[in-house]
């Protein structure tokens, strides 16, 4: 087969794999209710497939130092929550998404001036989420009204996902670990929640997503320091396989948590 026509086939798979992980995940996000969606939501189910990828294609060198970049832009993502979740009570889709996706960018952009040792990351996350979870805590407690999926919902979020994985598969040899550290960690499930849900059921329901998922974020930061360690030492597949391991045992201690208090009256 040729080479290029190799390339775009496996290029192709990858993006309709990523695709299908963030669809479910939407879907599930919308059926289950602020708390149960945020928690999914904040699974590695966008940037979890384009570190595979990455991983498939480059050496545990080139996944370790694409997390330390990817750390910090974790508190970026926060942040951009943050500003939705404000913005959303209030204003139109365009003007809080806008803003909020402006703010990821601009952040981004200002952490790819720096190296970020792990130290430095990991303290960054702690300032941003010890500022962004107690602001955000007046929002969490909404009620979801019901959603009606409209034809377009499905393709446009596999759009956007398999649109990302495109652009970290296809230029992370040419941009470096860094760069394709921060693409990987563009928040696409919460980007397309708030473009999907927004319009439909209102700014403050849709917020209440955001803002429920701050603790899980926090996890997810976690997650990143511990892929890092973890292919720096022992290799991409084990740094992967804990970074996920963490996620899903941080979630459901989150999950567990939350059921136990709710019961607890």
């Amino acid at each position: 087969m040729h080479i290029e026509l190799h390339f775009i086939l496996i290029l192709l798979l990858r993006m309709a794999i990523a695709a299908a992980f963030v669809v479910s995940a939407s879907v599930i996000t919308e059926r289950s209710g602020p708390v149960i969606g945020a928690l999914v939501a904040t699974l590695p189910v966008s940037a979890g497939p384009s570190y595979v990828f990455l991983a498939l294609d480059h050496d545990a060198a080139f996944i370790a130092q694409g997390a330390l970049s990817s750390l910090p832009v974790n508190a970026a993502t926060i942040f951009m929550c943050l500003a939705y979740v404000v913005l959303a009570q209030r204003r139109s889709l365009a003007v809080s998404c806008g803003s909020a996706v402006a703010i990821w960018i601009v952040l981004a952009s200002i952490i790819r001036q720096f190296d970020w040792p792990l130290t430095a990351g990991l303290a960054v996350n702690l300032v941003a989420f010890g500022i962004c979870i107690p602001l955000l805590a007046r929002y969490r407690h909404v009620k979801m009204p019901l959603v009606t999926r409209r034809w377009y919902d499905i393709p446009m979020r596999a759009t956007l996902v398999a649109t990302l994985v495109a652009i970290v598969v296809s230029t992370s040899g040419w941009v470096g670990p860094r760069i394709s550290g921060i693409i990987a960690l563009y928040p696409v499930v919460f980007t397309s929640i708030m473009m999907i849900l927004h319009p439909r059921i209102g700014g403050p329901p849709t917020a209440a997503v955001l803002a429920n998922s701050a603790w899980g974020l926090l996890g997810f930061g976690m997650a990143i320091a511990v892929m890092h360690v973890g292919a720096a030492n022992f290799g991409s597949a084990i740094g992967l396989s804990l970074a996920l391991s963490t996620c899903i045992v941080w979630n459901l201690t989150l999950w567990w948590n939350g059921r136990r208090k709710r019961m607890a009256p």
